[in-house]
């Protein structure tokens, strides 16, 4: 079982970036208290009817890996007050939200790219990821009476070109549900990538740092 850390990371050089450009966890906590809007929220605390599939915390994802040692969900403050106001909305329509991954620490980042070094499916660690900003969700709708996920074209972490945020040679119950995620996360503040039907960045993502600091230091 491989599990990594942004400790491990923080033990020697970035093999990608300079080590200036990442916060680790006591320069995270230093901009926390200059900023307290770039506080990691952990998700459920201020939403606590969301479903939650961290697939990163199992096997069940692209690695074949277990990449954190918790399952949870964290993203910084406003990030998470815009998601509250997604989750409200789609109550009104009898949905709701599921969560596949958040915040993540640059070192994951780092390995994702190892496994697979195709920069139109996972971020480029010269550069880093939104993830890794905590401003960025990979998430669906789920139906609130039966808890089941809609229809989409994919799976989650589909390399696939059905994928795309706007393929489309679809069933259209599919298109219609990708379509409603889409029009309802951009009211809130944030837009979908191209690749991947999911993803989602918080719009002023530009305004926080990259962060390697590890769930269990949060």
């Amino acid at each position: 079982m491989l599990i990594l850390t942004a400790a491990a990371a923080n033990a020697q050089h970035y093999k990608y970036i300079d080590s200036s450009k990442i916060s680790g966890p006591a320069k995270y906590r230093a901009e926390v208290k200059a900023d307290p809007d770039k506080r990691l929220v952990e998700i459920k605390k201020i939403i606590p009817q969301i479903q939650l599939d961290i697939r990163y915390a199992t096997t069940n994802n692209f690695t074949h890996h277990k990449m954190y040692k918790q399952a949870r969900a964290f993203a910084r403050l406003p990030v998470v007050t815009a998601l509250k106001g997604v989750e409200d909305e789609l109550k009104t329509q009898g949905l709701g939200l599921k969560i596949y991954d958040a915040y993540r620490p640059y070192a994951v980042t780092a390995h994702f790219y190892e496994v697979t070094p195709d920069t139109n499916y996972v971020a480029d660690p010269h550069k880093g990821s939104k993830h890794n900003r905590g401003c960025a969700i990979d998430l669906s709708l789920i139906d609130l009476k039966t808890g089941k996920e809609l229809d989409m074209p994919t799976s989650f972490d589909s390399f696939s070109k059905k994928a795309s945020a706007n393929y489309p040679d679809l069933p259209p119950t599919e298109i219609a549900n990708r379509e409603l995620l889409k029009s309802i996360m951009q009211k809130h503040g944030f837009h979908v990538i191209g690749t991947e039907w999911w993803h989602y960045d918080y719009n002023g993502w530009q305004n926080y740092e990259l962060l390697d600091v590890p769930f269990e230091e949060l």
